[in-house]
């Protein structure tokens, strides 16, 4: 079924992505895979060629392009490449903390940081995450008490990607002085920039999407100027649910794009691979997998697609968002697992992109907020 969510501007984007994908990801990506990290130059090439922040207003280095089909493409050039773990880091970059900024920002914050997050000069990540709250964020301990006109944070947070190669951190922290869970206006978001009492914990080993690196943060004491408050005070869990919607857009764009790409590299693998005398796509198993595989991108696709839209014109609520990453999800996960089954033994080898798509896809179900969440986010809404 033919697309036409795109128009002639994607298209012509998709050629930048494509090239950038082929110039600075393609020769050096398994390098960053052994070592679990991307050097700050990627960044800064990738701020070069206008593929951060492009939802920033044109006064602060951005395109003022909002439209979020833009991002779509972007990420379906690093899928079709397996480069999944670059689209990760960028989204964390640009779908969680970026929209906080663009909404909630004094213009001190604005003039401060959306130029470097435009360029690549400033790498951020989103710590919310605790040991002990992940989906639960009124669970977060993590507190932050005034100090004059500054603010002095401390606390842990967990799971943080571009936590080490970050320069800074979108940080939820309690502000009321409570303990317990908190109630909504318990909590306040700070741009955090690393300076004294801010360390970063070890690298941890994920399963997958290797090349993007992810740590735990630890704040002793962390001296936090008054102006680094984003918005008002006791606001932060509203912005942080406010701005749930785009953030896992994202995940369900991704899902889309890593579950048409693995499709369309197993159907090549299948049609050049041959079995007891015959192609394995000659099989009538393969082609039955393989027609069930195609049905539910096409769908998985078209849902999405009307998700991109719906958020370009104000209309994605929070509980559609979770339905449209619920559904991409959880598909993509069911799609690349039979893939992997129709590559055989090549798909239990690294170096071959289904396995490396099977790995990463398992994240997309946790990020963001796991399925069970989703299903209890789509739940109330129906039961209103």
């Amino acid at each position: 079924m033919e697309r036409t969510v795109f128009e002639e501007d994607h298209e012509l984007f998709r050629d930048v992505a494509r090239e950038f994908n082929a110039r600075e990801v393609a020769p050096h990506y398994a390098e960053w895979d052994q070592e679990h990290i991307m050097p700050r130059r990627l960044w800064q090439a990738a701020g070069e060629q206008g593929l951060l922040g492009m939802a920033v207003p044109e006064e602060f280095g951005g395109a003022g392009m909002a439209d979020y089909r833009f991002r779509a493409v972007l990420d379906e050039e690093f899928a079709r490449s397996n480069h999944l773990a670059v689209g990760l880091a960028f989204h964390l970059h640009d779908d969680l903390v970026l929209p906080h900024l663009l909404a909630h920002g004094s213009e001190d914050l604005l003039q401060r940081w959306l130029p470097g997050m435009v360029s690549g000069e400033t790498v951020t990540s989103c710590a919310w995450t605790e040991p002990g709250a992940g989906s639960d964020l009124r669970g977060i301990r993590t507190k932050a008490v005034r100090d004059g006109d500054d603010w002095l944070l401390s606390g842990q947070k967990v799971f943080i990607g571009n936590g080490i190669s970050g320069d800074a951190s979108l940080v939820l922290a309690r502000t009321d002085g409570s303990a317990g869970r908190g109630s909504s206006d318990a909590f306040s978001l700070f741009m955090v920039e690393k300076t004294e009492g801010y360390t970063t914990g070890r690298q941890l080993d994920k399963m997958g999407l290797k090349a993007s690196d992810t740590s735990e943060l630890f704040f002793d004491n962390v001296r936090v100027p008054g102006n680094n408050l984003v918005g008002e005070e006791g606001q932060g869990l509203r912005y942080s649910l406010e701005q749930l919607p785009q953030a896992r857009l994202g995940i369900a764009v991704a899902s889309s794009a890593v579950a048409r790409a693995v499709y369309e590299q197993t159907v090549a693998y299948t049609r050049d691979r041959n079995a007891f005398g015959e192609r394995v796509i000659d099989f009538q198993n393969t082609r039955f997998t393989l027609a069930d595989i195609l049905t539910e991108v096409e769908v998985t696709e078209t849902y999405v697609d009307a998700a991109m839209l719906a958020f370009n014109d104000g209309r994605l609520d929070g509980a559609s968002a979770a339905r449209a990453k619920l559904w991409a999800s959880e598909r993509v996960k069911s799609i690349t697992d039979r893939c992997l089954q129709l590559h055989g033994g090549y798909g239990y080898i690294l170096e071959y992109p289904v396995s490396q798509a099977f790995l990463a896809a398992r994240l997309l179900t946790i990020f963001g907020g796991t399925s069970e969440i989703m299903r209890e986010s789509v739940g109330r809404s129906i039961a209103g």
